[in-house]
């Protein structure tokens, strides 16, 4: 991949491309229109954010509609996830191609479309469709979210636009959540899909008034193998992913996936060394300290962060006894305070440098997992995580702000849908790894801690007990007079699993910490790796 070609043209408002030639700031949007422009992506932004965590507290219902099982529920929400990572660096590269004005477009309308019919869904079969659609819809829309960003705005604004993007990025999720429970609450889980319907709408209204277009101009053809092989890559290992945990580790299934996903992402590396200028996406640029820094910082840190999902919610509900509204909004303060911190961290990055800043998030983000793991307890109920939740919350929010300005600058102006996508492809196997790793961990710590608990319970609401603290709360009523004791021996046993789940996470982040120390990016990287920024501030 060349990092030294021209960018064909500039951004102009009304969505031509308009030459770079032009007087000192021809083109170029003011604070006005760079403010409806952050806006706009974002709103785009949330309706894919929203969609990958809304159907998560809707799960029972999606069960009873389709008649499905587990398994098939499963899909249904996954499948959206799995195509969204899997067509990101292809679709962000076309975006660079061909316009990312009409890719975000384009994305918009498949993804509001997949939303209605998702909406309707009369059977499992047309839902599953729905999904899938949806999530290419969200890989268009997703990478090209970023690059609007990191081609429109100058320099001395650009960390600071970023930071509003990875709040969102990162609280979005959320919020999402929140607005997906109240509605499955008040209406019906068909409800899901109207919030990013009505987001889907504004945001393509603003678009076509307000984003500019701007795209590359390549000397060379498109990298088809490089594309195909890393969606089988993908595939393969988000495959493994999130069906490791429900099939098993060993399963057939589970290998296959986990070869292919290997032999592909072999293949993808060894054809983006062969390819060199022409490659997808130059792999020889994570020799540099930005992207490998903040590549391996989101992975960790959204690992994490889905990790910490997947132990507290359990906890809400099945240890406090919570509804799925209430829990998703005992999760709120998190989310505020990483949104918050996102916004400062570009600000705090200029004064102190993006490695120390992610240091600071990485090392807030570690002691808050460490205070939740020390101190949580059945009877000190929410105020024993709340603090911890915060102090990872800020910690998350200050990390990821740098790490996305490390990535997007180590690419060209002109690759900025690949860099864009390079950073979403990051996020979404740092979470799937965090639950699968963690909520293994969780399960394995639960199961030793409460065989022990079970002593005088019968042996058939025993084992069911055994496969989950929600189970055990089932199975309590069929065990008399052992029912109390059962649901405390469950509710003691989740805690139990939840420290090992958090310690281990606490071990991962000091790691981090280290390497961040040692490796993280040391100069500001708001303007991308041999980009000279135009004296008029005008990106393409």
């Amino acid at each position: 991949m060349s990092t030294n070609q021209a960018p064909e043209a500039s951004p102009d408002p009304s969505g031509a491309d308009t030459p770079n030639e032009g007087a000192p700031g021809e083109g170029v949007p003011d604070a006005r229109q760079r403010r409806t422009i952050l806006i706009a992506v974002c709103i785009a932004l949330m309706a894919v954010i929203a969609s990958v965590s809304g159907l998560n507290v809707a799960q029972p219902d999606l069960a009873v509609a389709f008649d499905a099982s587990q398994s098939t529920v499963l899909w249904i929400i996954n499948l959206y996830t799995l195509s969204l990572a899997a067509l990101l660096l292809p679709l962000g590269a076309i975006g660079d191609r061909f316009g990312r004005k009409p890719m975000l477009l384009a994305g918009l309308t498949v993804f509001g479309v997949a939303n209605a019919v998702a909406s309707l869904a009369p059977s499992t079969e047309v839902m599953l469709a729905a999904r899938l659609l949806g999530g290419v819809g969200a890989a268009m829309i997703m990478p090209i979210t970023l690059a609007v960003i990191t081609s429109t705005f100058p320099k001395e604004e650009r960390g600071r636009a970023i930071g509003v993007w990875t709040g969102v990025a990162g609280g979005g999720g959320v919020l999402g959540m929140f607005l997906s429970a109240a509605l499955v609450d008040a209406v019906s889980w068909r409800w899901l899909f109207v919030l990013p319907i009505a987001l889907v709408t504004v945001a393509l209204a603003m678009t076509l008034r307000s984003v500019p277009n701007s795209r590359e101009r390549s000397g060379h053809a498109f990298d088809t193998v490089g594309a195909l092989t890393s969606v089988v890559a993908v595939v393969g290992l988000i495959f493994v992913l999130q069906e490791g945990p429900e099939r098993g580790w060993t399963a057939p299934a589970t290998l296959i996936g986990l070869v292919v996903g290997v032999i592909a992402a072999i293949g993808f590396v060894a054809w983006e060394l062969r390819s060199r200028d022409a490659a997808l996406l130059d792999v020889r640029l994570f020799r540099e300290r930005g992207l490998a820094g903040g590549s391996i910082t989101l992975l960790v840190v959204f690992g994490v962060q889905a990790g910490i999902f997947v132990v507290l919610f359990p906890f809400f509900q099945a240890v406090l006894g919570w509804s799925a509204l209430l829990s998703t909004l005992a999760m709120m303060p998190m989310a505020v305070m990483m949104m918050m911190s996102s916004g400062l961290a570009a600000q705090l990055a200029a004064r102190v440098g993006p490695r120390a800043t992610m240091a600071t998030g990485v090392l807030l983000a570690g002691a808050g997992l460490a205070l939740m793991a020390a101190v949580v307890s059945v009877d000190g109920g929410y105020l024993s995580v709340l603090p911890g939740m915060l102090a990872m919350g800020i910690g998350m929010g200050l990390s990821m702000t740098p790490s996305t300005e490390a990535i997007t600058g180590a690419l060209p102006r002109e690759r900025q849908g690949v860099a864009s996508a390079l950073n979403d492809v990051t996020r979404e196997f740092g979470t799937a790894l965090g639950v699968a790793l963690l909520g293994a961990l969780l399960s394995a710590g639960y199961r030793s801690a409460i065989d022990s608990r079970l002593a005088g319970v019968p042996e058939g609401p025993a084992d069911t007990a055994r496969e989950g603290v929600a189970n055990a709360l089932d199975a309590a009523p069929q065990t008399g007079d052992q029912a109390e004791s059962l649901v405390r021996a469950a509710q003691e046993s989740f805690v139990d699993g939840w420290q090992n789940a958090m310690w281990a996470g606490v071990a991962v982040m000091a790691a981090l910490f280290a390497y961040v120390l040692a490796r993280g990016p040391q100069q500001p990287t708001a303007t991308p790796a041999n980009e000279p920024e135009p004296a008029d501030a005008t990106t393409a």
